[in-house]
């Protein structure tokens, strides 16, 4: 469920007129809902009550701070990926014990920083992370707590470029060498070995990819104990799909029925990542059209928004419904239409072949369930500033990131004086 509904023929955010928004904030905008965000993190937190885990919003999914700040305020913790997150989580007062550290490739200053914050878990992918942040610790004089990363060898049911836990994704670490990490444990002299961890991929939509990992790593959990070893905490990821188009993805309570079972038997601290089934619904992208076009072949939509503000179409061919503004009446003609963006790339389209009522110039449509993995992808590709970000909270809007302006785009460059001479 989401709060973008249609009144009297226009699209509201909550209870704010999305017309309203466009012409005084400008397009193209992402647009967020308080009231969807929330109550999605609370769904997830309601159906594993009974094992209370500490549930780590996916920073990747939507990194903006009104968004995450929000959601610290109902409870949540952060999974983060990189130290430009860790940053950005420590701006907005994320408790570091709340906070867990995924990513193949952290570099020592990220780590470092992370070591002095005093998060709760690294995610670790390799031996070579091991030592390296066993010697960090060492040189810092601090400890550090580690879940290793599984890869369970379990195929999700999703686009390739989301699965991750697959023999060959460059993700985890097999079996067999996580239970020699463990039993070789006493090499590292500064780190807890104390958790594993799995993520088998993204948008899943079905629990059984993740009830096949939860029983590939159950045999070796008991083996790590069955040799003297601790298992205290088992993160299971995030992944969980959300509905784009006909999707009927698996509710919060559905998956947590079925995985529960197996987890509760297991005797560990349950953590969980969900980054998409909180953040997906809860945003839009507002864009408006600038020029219809009729080709020999196909009808046109060019509008303000492109794929370096919604990168997710040209980049897996992702679905997007895409609704007016304002709603025509059930007799208002429909085409089939390319919606584009203006960037100089043919792979740059929010759809193609769709069938929509026919738009005017200046017309604003809405490119729903953009809240994760919209702004986050963004960039300034064709040196295009990137867009506001806006979100309703109790019958106001806030921009809570300014659109960029054209100086932004040069933030940061130099021109050596040899240049000008």
């Amino acid at each position: 469920m989401h709060h973008f509904k249609y009144k009297n023929s226009r699209l509201y955010c909550e209870s704010v007129s999305i017309e309203k928004i466009a012409k005084e904030v400008g397009t193209p905008l992402y647009l967020y809902s308080y009231k969807t965000l929330i109550s999605h993190y609370r769904k997830i937190k309601e159906a594993f009550k009974s094992l209370n885990p500490i549930i780590c919003f996916s920073m990747k999914s939507n990194s903006n701070l009104s968004v995450c700040r929000a959601l610290l305020k109902a409870g949540a913790g952060l999974d983060i990926v990189s130290g430009g997150e860790l940053f950005k989580a420590k701006r907005i007062g994320a408790n570091p014990k709340k906070i867990v550290y995924a990513s193949v490739g952290k570099t020592a200053v990220e780590i470092s920083n992370a070591l002095k914050a005093g998060i709760l878990f690294f995610n670790v992918e390799s031996i070579p992370e091991l030592v390296l942040i066993d010697k960090l610790c060492a040189h810092m004089g601090k400890r550090a707590t580690i879940a290793i990363r599984v890869n369970p060898g379990v195929k999700a049911k999703t686009h390739r470029y989301i699965t991750t836990g697959t023999r060959n994704d460059k993700f985890g670490i097999d079996e067999d060498t996580t239970l020699r990490i463990f039993n070789e444990n006493a090499k590292f002299k500064y780190i807890d070995i104390i958790g594993i961890h799995i993520h088998i991929g993204s948008q899943i939509t079905q629990a059984y990819p993740f009830l096949k990992a939860i029983r590939k790593i159950t045999p070796l959990i008991r083996a790590i104990r069955k040799a003297g070893n601790r298992i205290d905490y088992l993160n299971i990821g995030g992944g969980l799909g959300i509905i784009y188009n006909n999707e009927k993805p698996q509710t919060a309570s559905d998956f947590a029925r079925a995985v529960t079972p197996l987890l509760s038997k297991l005797n560990v601290k349950l953590i969980l990542e969900p980054g998409r089934f909180i953040s997906g619904n809860s945003g839009i992208l507002v864009t408006r059209v600038l020029h219809v076009k009729k080709s020999l072949s196909k009808s046109f939509m060019i509008v303000d928004a492109g794929m370096n503000d919604i990168m997710r179409p040209s980049l897996y061919g992702a679905f997007h419904k895409i609704l007016p503004v304002i709603r025509g009446s059930s007799k208002t003609e429909k085409r089939k239409f390319d919606v584009v963006g203006p960037i100089c790339e043919s792979g740059d389209f929010l759809a193609k072949d769709r069938e929509l009522a026919i738009a005017r110039e200046g017309d604003f449509l809405a490119v729903m369930s953009a809240g994760a993995y919209g702004f986050s992808m963004s960039s300034n590709y064709n040196a295009r500033p990137r867009v506001a970000e806006v979100m309703v909270i109790n019958g106001k809007y806030y921009i809570i990131r300014k659109r960029e302006s054209c100086q932004d785009l040069i933030r940061g460059e130099v021109i050596p004086k040899v240049l000008l001479r």
